[in-house]
């Protein structure tokens, strides 16, 4: 097996450079870091993660938390998460809470165990549990406020307000608000949101749910939709895709009888027939942001307590006037 004097002798520095390099590429120049590295690829020279823990204080590991892997819109911030780790030389330790507060805190001291930081993705722990953890430990939360613990949020709270203004400059005064699993913060955010976007059109959001983010639950929704209602939000794309369903085996028409539109995009929405308005998320830019903030939080800095990521609108065939199909 190569070595690490190999590493060094192939690129031309010293053995104390060639370990920099490895340990703490922060204190190597960029184009000696890029000497090195391609000198251990070309080798197959692979760093004992045990020696670089005992020289540094850091494994190089990062744990990532998700509640779930079967909803679509965590899948692009796992890879961004992924993408961002590798660009800096560390390495994902990846766990699934299934929403369980208890399964989320077990993870989270295992994988803490042996990461130099956490990235929490839509926790559903307490906030007292969230802010023990963090004290333990370097914690970065995705789509979750805790007071000053740093946090990057997807802003689709203002995305949804942003549906409501949509639908009712098109004239609609009741709609429905088909609402995300229980415990959710970003579907308390999304459901404030709506309901004073709404207010603010001398309009009324109607509250259906918790509900699972599911197109099971999206195609039952359809059968408990309120009867005033001439628009849907719904809190995620596999929702919409079933109310769609739905609606159809119900005879209802989208958008003739019904407006439709999605809190995210990211079930090849725009495909669908009529393509579904929904909101354009970054996830994947969330992913790598949350990784970079937890790094510089290991490295003793201090990360934003939040930043917040835009969403973008996409209006499509679903949303039309009420009574009015364009």
């Amino acid at each position: 097996m190569p070595t690490l004097a190999d590493v060094a002798r192939e690129a031309g520095v010293s053995k104390a450079t060639a370990s920099r390099a490895m340990m703490r590429p922060d204190m190597v120049a960029a184009p000696t870091l890029e000497r090195v590295r391609e000198a251990a690829q070309r080798l197959g020279f692979q760093p004992n993660r045990a020696a670089r823990a005992l020289t540094t204080g850091r494994t190089g590991l990062l744990g990532l938390i998700v509640p779930t892997l079967a909803n679509p819109f965590f899948s692009p911030l796992v890879l961004g998460a992924q993408q961002a780790a590798e660009d800096t030389d560390s390495h994902l330790l990846l766990g699934v809470s299934e929403y369980d507060p208890e399964r989320e805190a077990v993870l989270a001291e295992r994988l803490g165990e042996q990461a130099d930081g956490l990235v929490l993705v839509a926790p559903v722990g307490d906030d007292r549990t969230l802010r023990a953890l963090a004290r333990r430990r370097p914690v970065v939360l995705v789509d979750r406020r805790v007071g000053r613990l740093p946090a990057v949020v997807l802003d689709t709270a203002s995305g949804t307000a942003e549906l409501v203004h949509h639908l009712a400059r098109l004239g609609h005064r009741d709609i429905a608000y088909l609402s995300g699993p229980p415990g959710s913060w970003a579907d308390r955010e999304r459901r404030s949101a709506g309901e004073e976007a709404a207010a603010a059109h001398d309009g009324r959001l109607h509250v259906r749910g918790p509900l699972p983010p599911t197109y099971d639950a999206g195609v039952a929704a359809a059968r408990d939709l309120p009867p005033a209602a001439t628009a849907v939000v719904a809190y995620n794309s596999y929702l919409a895709l079933g109310l769609l369903h739905g609606l159809g085996a119900a005879g209802l028409r989208v958008p003739e009888d019904l407006s439709l539109a999605a809190a995210d995009d990211l079930t090849a929405l725009g495909a669908t027939d009529p393509p579904v308005t929904a909101l354009d998320v970054p996830v994947a830019e969330a992913g790598a942001l949350a990784v970079s903030r937890v790094l510089q939080a290991g490295s003793g800095a201090r990360p934003a307590a939040t930043t917040r990521l835009a969403t973008r609108l996409q209006p499509r065939g679903s949303t039309t006037r009420p009574g009015h199909p364009d």
